[in-house]
């Protein structure tokens, strides 16, 4: 069964950092590519990140291009997004999603509170 789990979130101070996991499960992740969508309360949903299956194409959305990094570790069936100069902004939860065979897998998202 495909599972996603997503951890790592927490509450950080602005310019703080945080890196967050995306283990799959029931699936390789390196045959799919890998989002990361984060929704503030409020707030539609945002794509944030996504890394092709092949590890060459890697997308960011323009609010945190230069701040956040995405990548992964096959043999743990892991992707990781790592954020640095994080801001009040990017407040949200957090989720990793993959699409197979149409139908769209979410984790259960992981809450990133960034606050003086």
């Amino acid at each position: 069964q495909l599972q996603l789990v997503e951890s790592g979130g927490g509450s950080v101070l602005p310019g703080g950092s945080l890196r967050l996991s995306c283990v799959a499960s029931g699936i390789s992740p390196e045959r799919y590519d890998i989002s990361w969508i984060r929704q503030a309360p409020g707030e539609e949903r945002e794509r944030v990140s996504c890394l092709s299956s092949s590890g060459g194409s890697r997308f960011f959305a323009d609010a945190v291009k230069g701040r956040f990094a995405i990548s992964r570790d096959v043999a743990k069936n892991t992707v990781y997004l790592q954020m640095d100069s994080l801001k009040p902004e990017d407040t949200a939860v957090y989720y990793c999603n993959v699409v197979v065979s149409l139908y769209t897998y979410w984790g259960q998202g992981t809450q990133v509170t960034v606050s003086s």
